[in-house]
């Protein structure tokens, strides 16, 4: 059970710039992990297990991508008893993303924008964190670990590919599954990944390489593909066809959404990047749920989007979700919605 109450330590942080208190956040996490102080948040990890693409999960609640994008803090998240966990995105080449400020809260809505523009320290560092960590050191199986892999902004979108393959190249041997991220609005053309042709050429070359990996390391490694909030339902359709066309193993809905109605007239509302947080949980639930109707009962479905509260969390379930993530939520609830959420999906499989 957490030690410091996370009502008195978001006052603190939220009269910081949201990314000088995120920076500052990630680097005490990174500073303590391993050590006596995570006792400080830690919580004990709900059981609830759950097989999805051949993977154990302990339990149905995760973290998304994009708070540790550098794979910097994966041991002290453990300690706040997630599932799995899901770090990056990662890019070939490190690339100090898009130009300050580029992150806003939005409190009434419980709400954040970012256009961070895949900021990160590049494959090679990613990679040595990873392996640096406890849990892959010590093998520990109590936690899955998820890598999510993207493009450089510098390289033409005609190329993208080559930046996933690169990438998949180097996480391979070190994820339990791997996420193909096409759908971040901070990436210029990033999103058009996601139409008819694009994605059929990305994921053909994707699951050719998975081949040869497969061979090369002794291990299939299964591959999830991020989507949009912000697609219709032929466009969820072809994206459907188009995953399991080329064997991909599972599917993230969603990212962040570039819709602005449910925050109209906030301040920061009109500031350009993805907005996360509540404003699209409903968004999400939809695309879960066409998904789920496009691809049958048993594909794996990660729902992400607007996760609050426990029964938020509930109700990705109930839309079609296997399992959750969240992200914004943890910012504004704290590490006691992780527990929470967990043991309310627990209480409604049963």
């Amino acid at each position: 059970m957490s030690l410091v109450p996370y009502g008195l330590a978001r006052r603190v942080f939220f009269q910081l710039d949201p990314e000088v208190a995120h920076e500052l956040t990630m680097a005490s996490l990174a500073r303590i992990q391993g050590t006596p102080l995570t006792w400080a948040y830690r919580t004990r990890q709900v059981e609830d297990p759950v097989v999805l693409a051949g993977i154990k999960f302990p339990n149905r609640v995760g973290l998304a991508a994009g708070l540790d994008k550098n794979a910097r803090c994966i041991d002290a998240l453990k300690a706040m008893g997630f599932g799995f966990i899901e770090v990056g995105t990662v890019t070939p080449k490190a690339q100090p993303g898009n130009a300050k400020p580029r992150m806003f809260r939005l409190p009434k809505a419980n709400a954040l924008i970012n256009r961070l523009g895949f900021n990160n320290d590049g494959l090679e560092a990613f990679l040595e964190n990873v392996q640096h960590s406890a849990l892959r050191r010590k093998k520990d199986p109590s936690l899955v670990l998820g890598l999510n892999i993207g493009k450089n902004a510098a390289t033409p979108i005609e190329n993208a590919t080559d930046d996933y393959l690169i990438c998949l190249d180097g996480v391979y041997p070190h994820a339990d599954y791997v996420t193909v991220n096409i759908s971040s609005p901070n990436t210029k053309n990033l999103r058009a990944l996601q139409s008819d042709e694009a994605l059929d050429a990305l994921l053909g070359a994707i699951a050719q390489r998975r081949e040869v990996l497969q061979k090369q390391h002794g291990k299939r490694i299964p591959i999830f593909v991020k989507i949009a909030p912000d697609l219709d339902g032929a466009q969820i359709g072809v994206i459907a066809a188009t995953l399991l066309r080329h064997g991909m193993d599972g599917v993230v809905a969603t990212n962040t959404t570039l819709s602005r109605d449910a925050v109209k007239g906030m301040e920061h509302a009109d500031e350009a990047g993805g907005l996360s947080g509540a404003p699209v949980f409903e968004a999400s639930n939809r695309v879960i749920a066409q998904l789920r109707a496009a691809l049958g009962p048993k594909y794996p479905i990660i729902g992400v989007g607007g996760v609050m509260s426990a029964q938020d969390a509930v109700e990705k379930i109930r839309a079609g979700a296997d399992v959750v993530q969240m992200y914004t939520g943890l910012i504004y609830k704290g590490p006691e919605l992780v527990k929470q959420a967990a043991l309310a999906i627990k209480a409604y499989r049963k």
